[in-house]
């Protein structure tokens, strides 16, 4: 996937200001996230390692919320 923004500098307008609005638009057009997100591949996750793992999150989670009430941490 290619994607071109086209910024032209208007009349009177300073460099700064054209900078800016290539900036938003590149911004807002979202292919930076993209890019962050095509940086690294990721081996695809089955669905009994996502369910354990978040088993494991909660009971984490369940634990720390202990801890503080007794005292802990």
């Amino acid at each position: 996937m290619v994607m071109a923004i086209k910024t032209r500098k208007e009349e009177g307008e300073s460099v700064g200001s054209l900078i800016y609005r290539f900036n938003r638009k590149v911004r807002r057009s979202g292919i930076l996230r993209e890019f962050k997100n095509r940086r690294f591949w990721l081996r695809p996750i089955n669905r009994n390692r996502r369910r354990v793992s978040a088993l494991r999150r909660d009971e984490k989670r369940r634990q720390i919320e202990k801890d503080k009430k007794l005292g802990k941490l």
